[in-house]
């Protein structure tokens, strides 16, 4: 069977997600999850009929807290499924290529590959930001720049005049893409205002994270009509399920949204507190976060996250030397994992 896949099939490494890689304990903190397990109503009596391909009631949810007119958002399978749309609705196999700035999210990388796309790569600055003169040497075939902010697996924002200075750059060229699927944890630093002067971006959004919704799988694009059209056009005819539908509509509803912010509050609490006590430990690094996750550098980042891993708490190996991303999680998790790591550089 390996034999009659497409070629670049043959040669791809699938995106080891947290729950690929495993692992056996009580403390999870390695997949950016929400700690809270959240109850809704579903009335199942309709399930012998398709979903809407975009449930009218869901897109204007969403615009409306997202800001944006309903013709500007796409519902997905997450924003996974959205990387997906955009990679093949505009880019050529073995013409066109993508841009990505390391270290940063695995499947823009992934998801050109699997198209025959080409992945051009500018890694992030020291102080993990656009290197924008090295991206506008690097932009001839690229359709689509990808930018995420809150950055995983680095935990910063990308500086806004920078965002728009790439915007500028990318004018009848490329396509920008902000991935925001930490942005409910600083909504103040989106980019969906930037929408009305940019007709060539596009923003990823998702429920998995503040919203407590990883098992959902509903992401959304936002963007102006006419990309969304495009988008539309190559998407799958059913791609939303009732259920997820009826479920993601009462999250956005105004007693979900007030739950929502009360739940990003305890997790930035829970977020401060870990970045507070492993910044008194000796020896480590701990830098600012902005999502549901903080980033540790470590004398020995593997020797650490395995020894995490045999006592049941479960981290993030980071493609960043010595370092180790872990979530936010209750605060029962949270003082667990710190305990751990002060004893185990006593």
């Amino acid at each position: 069977m390996e034999k009659l896949a497409r070629k670049q099939v043959q040669a791809l490494t699938p995106y080891l997600s947290a729950r690929r890689i495993g692992g056996s304990g009580d403390v999870w903190l390695n997949a950016n999850e929400s700690p809270f397990g959240n109850e809704y109503n579903l009335s199942l009596n309709n399930l012998n009929r398709y979903s809407d391909c975009q449930p009218a009631e869901l897109i204007n949810a969403y615009a409306s807290y997202a800001g944006v007119k309903p013709e500007q958002v796409l519902t997905s399978r997450g924003s996974d499924e959205g990387i997906e749309l955009l990679v093949r609705a505009f880019c050529e196999a073995g013409e066109d290529a993508i841009l990505y700035c390391p270290p940063t999210y695995g499947m823009y990388a992934i998801s050109a590959e699997t198209f025959g796309v080409e992945r051009k790569t500018v890694p992030l600055t020291d102080d993990w930001q656009l290197n924008l003169p090295e991206i506008e040497r690097n932009l001839d075939n690229v359709k689509l720049v990808f930018v995420c902010s809150p950055n995983n697996p680095t935990g910063n924002l990308v500086n806004r005049n920078d965002i728009i200075k790439l915007l500028e750059m990318t004018k009848d060229r490329a396509i920008v893409v902000m991935d925001e699927a930490y942005i409910d944890f600083c909504l103040e630093a989106s980019t969906v205002d930037l929408l009305a002067h940019y007709p060539h971006l596009a923003i990823l959004r998702t429920l998995s994270k503040a919203f407590a919704l990883a098992g959902l799988r509903c992401g959304f694009t936002l963007a102006n009509s006419e990309l969304i059209q495009v988008l539309l056009k190559v998407i799958a005819p059913y791609p939303v399920p009732i259920p997820v539908a009826e479920i993601a509509v009462q999250a956005l509803s105004e007693a979900g949204l007030a739950r929502t912010k009360f739940q990003v509050l305890d997790i930035s609490a829970n977020r401060a507190y870990l970045q507070a006590g492993l910044s008194a430990i000796e020896g480590i690094t701990v830098f600012d976060g902005w999502g549901n996750y903080i980033l540790i550098e470590f004398p020995d980042g593997d020797a650490l996250f395995k020894a995490a891993w045999n006592e049941g708490i479960i981290l993030r190996n980071s493609p960043i030397k010595n370092c180790v991303r872990i979530s936010a999680g209750n605060r029962e998790e949270c003082e667990k994992t710190l305990a751990f790591i002060r004893n185990y550089y006593q």
